[in-house]
């Protein structure tokens, strides 16, 4: 019993510190391969270029950064004997909240960072302007990991009260909410990043427009990352019978229900708002016209993360 709760223990944190640094490693050698592109294709701006290189590396890095934070706080934090097993499939929810979010921040993130390597090799000139669209770009898509870090440190502080095993579901469910529903508009925001960089590109004219887009839309696709926080929240709260299997059946069932119903609209969304930015780019005069239709489709296409949201919370009501 005690290798089994050793194994839930460490594989937790081992898990959390691999994948978060396996993404970030994948996210660090692409924008250092589109960095070296761009100096091919525009020597004389390479130290503009390696510049938003090494912002667009450090940025990645962020992720991987926040879970061997946690997963330090693990290998030095004390652990009752008593209920060490239940905690230590509680701390299951710690790996869901970062690992995944992690992995898929590292990989996304260096999206926007290819392409304004890229941008600037096209628009030296105006490679300040790009750099700095990178950066708030980047800086919104780490949104999710930081969602996560904040629920694992409620799971790590509430784990160790755990003494039965739905007790410890609950937990596992609040991470699987956070982590799972992540994924979807982590790869959305990637997506509308990436094309919104290269847009920059194309037209520097079209900065002003793309950045009006970029605050909207980006609020809109991470819409499903705060129904999925306020699911994890909920679920820290509900009252679990420990007789009752039902009841830790339910809380994983609305946590997966939110997990999975935010993946298809997170994706959606950011490739709808990223066709609006690659027409932008080409021709800013419609932005007008095209922004409306944007917001409006992901507005539609975000009410599929709402009825998830309702489901959840609907399941959630039953366990009493």
């Amino acid at each position: 019993m005690i290798e089994l709760s050793e194994c839930f223990h460490y594989g937790t944190i081992a898990g959390i510190v691999g994948l978060s640094s396996f993404g970030a490693g994948i996210g660090q050698g692409l924008t250092g391969r589109a960095a070296m592109q761009a100096m091919d294709i525009q020597p004389q701006a390479r130290g503009d270029i390696g510049r938003n290189a090494i912002m667009g590396m450090a940025l990645i890095d962020t992720a991987s950064i926040l879970c061997l934070t946690i997963a330090f706080m693990m290998v030095f934090g004390s652990r009752s004997v008593e209920t060490v097993l239940y905690t230590n499939i509680a701390d299951l929810g710690i790996l869901f909240a970062l690992s995944l979010p992690g992995f898929a921040i590292g990989i996304a993130s260096a999206m926007p960072a290819r392409e304004a390597c890229l941008a600037i090799a096209r628009q030296p000139f105006f490679s300040t302007k790009i750099s700095r669209f990178m950066l708030i770009c980047q800086s919104v898509i780490q949104t999710p990991i930081i969602f996560g870090f904040i629920i694992a440190l409620l799971i790590k502080n509430g784990s160790s009260t755990c003494t039965n095993v739905m007790d410890s579901l609950r937990y596992v469910a609040t991470g699987i909410a956070v982590g799972v529903s992540a994924i979807g508009p982590i790869i959305g925001l990637g997506i509308f990043a990436k094309t919104a960089c290269r847009g920059l590109g194309i037209n520097r004219q079209s900065y002003a427009s793309l950045l009006t887009l970029t605050f909207i839309s980006n609020a809109i696709i991470e819409t499903p990352i705060v129904l999925s926080l306020v699911i994890a929240l909920v679920l820290l709260g509900v009252p679990i019978d420990p007789n009752n299997v039902l009841d830790g059946i339910r809380v994983l069932a609305a946590s997966m229900c939110v997990g999975i119903g935010t993946f298809g609209p997170g994706i959606s969304s950011g490739r709808a708002s990223a066709v609006a930015c690659h027409e932008i780019a080409k021709n800013p005069a419609v932005y007008s016209t095209l922004s409306k239709v944007s917001i409006f489709a992901q507005g539609l296409i975000d009410t599929c993360a709402i009825y998830a949201f309702l489901i959840a919370l609907s399941i959630l009501i039953m366990v009493k």
